[in-house]
């Protein structure tokens, strides 16, 4: 699906979305209200969970069943997610399912969820294909034109938005006073615009708050769930979950095989990032019962596993894990065994490994912690772009393209086809 579609099915999505929601308000408090974070007719939570379900879930569209359900997990995820960030920024809770039945901190309810899978079920079986077919009536300069004026106003507005939830309409003033004409314009013109969005948004949200206390300096290294706890459990998580994986499959295969996700060291960055994405999301509920961090996990993993698999064949054209034998299996991407496996994962982690580890990372000193961070955090980002492009060139030599650029020419004399082998064994082309 191209880049046009795709941001075409997003902004249709988070309009409809948010004339949904208006409409519903309307009928509940008989008077118009705005339901949009933004200034402009958007809701997000619709637009993102609504192109994660065409592109993650058009293949079980035979399936109504499983299609609701990935449906209802999915955009579920999606708005716990966004009202957690959205109390995080504007000290207030921006809609509360409190009042209803077999709710989650009022951020989710079963309610809300079965509303959720019904919406993609209708949408990814026919809503799509109407939507993407008024794309296509109209002339192609005239559909290029729309969608980069909905991107453009769609990124003016989330930065208008952004900077109005992080206080900065307040720091104006002092702009407004300096001597430099330039900037007192510019200040008074972005003021205009802050604003009249911080307006709109207290009008529509009276509890939300923009004015944001002066954060203390952490007295231990990586406080908290903090960025730098995160990512050191994503580091620490994707070279353990390696190295747990290459020992399963010897003991259960018998052979030694390669499962790392990257070209340099023993890295799984799916288990990296389940572990750091699990905390996050776990983190304040990590000390209810065992049952619930089960249930939770196994849903969470089964999702994430998912999603996984389908972004990897769509990115790279390449499968690297398949289920297919295994009973119980969904499209060979997940299985209902290991889905219990993240269940049990999950209650572990909390419950045993997680107390002595982040009392590990704290103890590094602070100065030492925050070098070494910046130096592994390098380390990654250059490991996973240049696994990217060995990926990319892998696929490419599969295809039968000739090596043209001077990069594809390197790739070929240090990562050819049997160094690729040997790094992803299990990998297999789809196209």
């Amino acid at each position: 699906m191209t880049f046009d579609r795709l941001a075409w099915l997003f902004f249709c999505f988070s309009i409809l979305g948010w004339v949904l929601e208006t409409s519903l308000a309307a009928i509940r408090t008989r008077r118009y209200v705005d339901r949009s974070v933004l200034f402009g007719p958007w809701s997000l939570v619709y637009g993102v969970s609504g192109l994660l379900i065409t592109v993650g879930l058009r293949e079980l569209s035979g399936n109504l069943f499983f299609l609701f359900l990935g449906s209802a997990l999915l955009a579920t995820v999606v708005e716990w997610l966004a009202g957690h960030l959205l109390e995080n920024v504007s000290h207030t809770r921006w809609w509360d399912y409190s009042g209803r039945r077999f709710n989650l901190d009022g951020y989710i309810c079963l309610s809300a969820s079965v509303l959720w899978g019904l919406l993609g079920m209708v949408m990814v079986r026919w809503g799509n294909h109407l939507l993407l077919w008024a794309l296509e009536f109209m002339p192609a300069p005239v559909r290029r034109v729309l969608v980069l004026a909905l991107l453009v106003i769609f990124l003016l507005d989330g930065a208008a938005t952004l900077l109005t939830l992080a206080g900065v309409v307040h720091k104006l003033p002092a702009l407004e006073r300096t001597g430099r004409r330039l900037d007192a314009v510019s200040a008074r013109l972005g003021g205009w615009i802050l604003r009249g969005c911080e307006r709109r948004i207290q009008k529509a949200y009276p509890a939300a708050s923009f004015v944001h206390e002066k954060r203390e300096k952490p007295a231990v290294f990586a406080a908290g769930c903090s960025f730098v706890k995160l990512f050191w459990l994503f580091f620490i998580g994707a070279f353990l979950g390696d190295i747990v994986e290459t020992i399963f499959c010897r003991v259960t295969g018998g052979v030694w095989m390669s499962r790392s996700s990257v070209v340099w060291g023993p890295f799984s960055l799916v288990w990296g990032i389940a572990l750091a994405l699990a905390t996050l999301l776990l983190y304040r509920y990590k000390d209810k019962p065992a049952s619930f961090l089960f249930w939770a996990g196994t849903l969470l993993g089964g999702v994430y596993e998912y999603l996984c698999s389908v972004f990897t064949e769509l990115v790279f054209g390449t499968v690297f894990w398949d289920y297919s034998e295994i009973p119980f299996n969904l499209g060979g991407r997940i299985n209902l065994l290991y889905c219990f496996f993240w269940g049990f994962a999950a209650v572990a982690w909390f419950r045993l490994c997680y107390p002595p580890l982040s009392r590990w990372i704290e103890a590094i000193p602070i100065t030492p912690g925050r070098v070494l961070t910046v130096v592994l955090v390098v380390f990654m980002a250059a490991n996973v772009f240049m696994s990217a492009l060995a990926m990319g060139r892998y696929s490419q030599r599969a295809a039968g393209v000739p090596a043209t650029a001077s990069w594809q020419v390197w790739m070929d004399e240090h990562y050819p086809n049997e160094v690729m082998q040997r790094i992803y064994p299990n990998a297999v082309r789809t196209r």
